[in-house]
C-alpha cells in the first residue's frame, strides 16, 4: 500500500539528530550528520570532513544500538 506521508526534510533531520544523540553521539556532532543525511546529497557531493562527521556518528549509533539490543536479550534472559 503507497504510503501518502511526507516528511520534510527538517523534520527528518529532527528524526536523524534525536536518534544519533539518544544513542550517544554528541549533539554538535549529531547536528551536522543530521542535516547531511537528511538531505540526501551522495559522497561525491560531500567534503571528506562532512563524510567522516556522517560515518564517525553513524558508527557511534550503530556500536549503541547493538549494546542496547544485547543488554534487552541479556535481561530478558533473566
Amino acid at each position: 500500500m503507497p504510503s501518502s506521508y511526507f516528511t520534510s526534510i527538517e523534520e527528518r533531520e529532527k528524526i536523524f539528530c534525536t536518534e544519533l544523540v539518544k544513542y550517544g553521539v554528541e549533539y554538535e556532532k549529531a547536528v551536522i550528520a543530521a542535516k547531511i543525511i537528511a538531505s540526501g546529497q551522495g559522497d561525491e557531493l560531500l567534503s571528506p570532513s562532512e563524510i567522516k562527521i556522517v560515518k564517525d556518528a553513524c558508527k557511534k549509533w550503530s556500536e549503541q544500538n547493538q549494546r542496547l539490543k544485547r543488554l534487552k536479550a541479556v535481561v530478558n534472559q533473566i
